[in-house]
C-alpha cells in the first residue's frame, strides 16, 4: 500500500509539473501585461516592480478593441454557425444513404484532415486574389466552412450511426418529412457533440491569425489577433500594451471553455466510445 501511495504520488506530482510548463506561457504573458514596456525589454522573466494598468487602457484604444471584438464575434457566431449546420446534416446524409458515392467522399473529407493549411495558403491566396475576391468577410467565411467541416462531419458521423434509426422510422410514420425528423428528433440527441464542436471551432476560430491575415487586408474588417498589427512600427514594437491587448483577446473564448468544459470533457469520451 505504502508502495502505491508513493508512485500516486509521483504521478500527481508529475501532472503538476506537467501544467506548470503548459501554465507558463500564459503566466509570463499575464505578469508582462502589468510591466512597462522597458521592464519588460530588460527582463521579461521578472516580476513587475509594480503594477501598470494603464497597459490595459492603452490598448483599447490602440487595438481599437470594440471594432475588432465585433468583427471577431460576427466571424465566429457565424462561421460556427454555418459549420455545424452543414456537418450535421452532411453527417446524416453520409450515415442513413448507403449510396457508393457517399463513401467515397466521406474518405476524401477524411483525407483532407491530414492537408496541412500551409501546404494550400499560397495558392488559395493567388487564386481569390485574382478572382478578386480578398477583403471580405463573406471569402473568410467561405474558407472556415471549407476547413471546418471535415472535422464536423467525421464527429458527427460516430454520433448520428448511434442514435437508432426506429425513432425515426416512428416518425415517418406519423406523417413527418425527413427535414422535420432530423431537426426535431435526430438534431437534439446530438447536444453533446454539439457542445463539443462549438467550443472547438470557437477557439479555432477566434484565435486565428494567419487566415484572417491573409483575406482581410483593409482595417476595417481586422479581427482582434489582427488588431495587433497597431503595437508593431517600423523600428520598434510596444511589448507591454501588446500582453494587456492578447490577455484581452484570451479571456472570452477563455471563460467559454471554463463554463463548458463538462460538456466537452463528455463529448469527446463519448464519441471516442462510439
Amino acid at each position: 500500500m505504502k508502495a502505491r501511495s508513493i508512485v500516486a504520488g509521483m504521478k500527481t506530482a508529475l501532472l503538476y509539473i506537467i501544467l506548470l510548463m503548459f501554465l507558463t506561457p500564459f503566466l509570463l504573458i499575464v505578469m508582462n501585461s502589468f510591466k512597462t514596456t522597458q521592464q519588460f525589454v530588460e527582463n521579461p522573466l521578472s516580476l513587475p516592480t509594480r503594477f501598470h494598468f494603464g497597459n490595459y487602457t492603452s490598448a483599447i484604444g490602440k487595438m481599437n478593441f470594440l471594432h475588432g471584438f465585433l468583427n471577431s464575434m460576427i466571424i465566429t457566431v457565424v462561421a460556427v454557425f454555418i459549420i455545424l449546420i452543414f456537418s450535421a446534416m452532411t453527417g446524416y446524409l453520409f450515415v442513413r444513404f448507403k449510396w457508393k458515392v457517399n463513401s467515397f467522399i466521406f474518405y476524401v473529407m477524411l483525407a483532407s484532415l491530414t492537408l496541412p493549411f500551409q501546404v494550400l495558403m499560397i495558392p488559395l491566396v493567388m487564386l481569390y486574389g485574382n478572382l478578386g475576391l480578398l477583403d471580405s468577410k463573406l471569402t473568410l467565411l467561405f474558407m472556415y466552412l471549407g476547413f471546418g467541416v471535415p472535422f464536423g462531419v467525421f464527429t458527427f458521423h460516430g454520433f448520428i450511426k448511434g442514435v437508432p434509426f426506429e425513432l425515426e422510422e416512428s416518425a415517418f410514420l406519423e406523417g413527418s418529412s425527413r427535414l422535420r425528423t432530423f431537426f426535431q428528433i435526430v438534431l437534439p440527441l446530438l447536444k453533446p457533440v454539439f457542445v463539443t464542436l462549438i467550443v472547438l471551432d470557437i477557439l479555432w476560430i477566434w484565435n486565428d491569425y494567419l487566415l484572417p491575415s491573409l483575406v482581410l487586408l483593409s482595417p476595417v474588417h481586422r479581427t482582434l489577433p489582427l488588431s495587433t498589427f497597431n503595437f508593431f512600427s517600423s523600428y520598434s514594437v510596444d511589448f507591454a500594451p501588446l500582453m494587456a491587448g492578447l490577455i484581452m483577446t484570451v479571456i472570452p473564448v477563455l471563460v467559454l471553455y471554463l463554463f463548458l468544459q463538462k460538456q466537452i470533457i463528455k463529448g469527446i469520451t463519448e464519441g471516442a466510445l462510439k
